[in-house]
């Protein structure tokens, strides 16, 4: 697989995060670092924390979905008791974020953040809300498909991948210089969750299926 060049000037960001100089390895290993590192556990989660719509004193605006899907290792094997976090805008495509002002409304009963644990067959599942599509200043009318922020923990605070799932068809895929960054199709392809019918609760809610697997994860058999 070819990986997203850490500089992609279509992507201005990219102008400030990527490395200007040679990676310089640092003196104390990652286990040292991790020793001294927050450790996240399973009392660190609560009872709706993986139900984004069941938050706060009233329903949300907008759809509501349900996305759920495994986290795998490169071997395809299940990754158990891992930490998965979500963030995503409203259905408006406003986030609960003094950083967002953009003249769209906020919803009083959706923050917008949630969490829960793999079970045994590296399963997660939320409940939320359809984001909506909102401008980000990139480039000239500018703005960023609908999609979800996720986030997966390994055992410390150094074991982290965040990445992005967004929904079939969505007709800025073509415009978005995130997702064309990755040269191969069938590599943007994986970013896209699939509509799911088994998952989908009748008269209740839509259901999206979107797995993330794991380059090489060191795994105790």
């Amino acid at each position: 697989m070819t990986h997203p060049p850490y500089l992609y000037p279509g992507y201005k960001s990219t102008v400030l995060r990527a490395p200007a100089r040679d990676l310089v390895m640092p003196k104390l290993g990652p286990d040292s670092v991790e020793l001294t590192s927050p450790v996240f556990g399973h009392q660190e989660l609560g009872r709706l924390d993986a139900d984004l719509t069941r938050q706060h004193a009233g329903e949300p605006m907008g759809e509501r979905i349900i996305v759920t899907g495994r986290v795998l290792d490169g071997s395809g094997r299940p990754v158990r008791g891992t930490l998965v976090e979500i963030w995503q805008a409203n259905a408006c495509g406003r986030y609960v974020h003094l950083g967002d002002q953009h003249p769209a409304p906020l919803d009083p009963n959706f923050t917008g953040a949630g969490r829960c644990l793999t079970d045994d067959e590296g399963r997660y599942r939320f409940v939320t809300i359809k984001p909506g599509a909102y401008p980000w200043r990139n480039h000239p009318n500018a703005w960023r498909p609908a999609h979800i922020h996720f986030s997966v923990f390994g055992t410390a605070f150094t074991q982290r991948l965040v990445t992005q799932m967004y929904f079939p068809g969505d007709p800025l895929f073509a415009y978005d210089p995130m997702m064309l960054s990755i040269p191969e199709q069938e590599h943007r392809d994986l970013l896209v969750a699939r509509l799911d019918m088994d998952t989908t609760e009748p008269e209740w809610a839509l259901g999206y299926q979107w797995d993330i697997v794991l380059g090489d994860t060191p795994m105790e058999d």
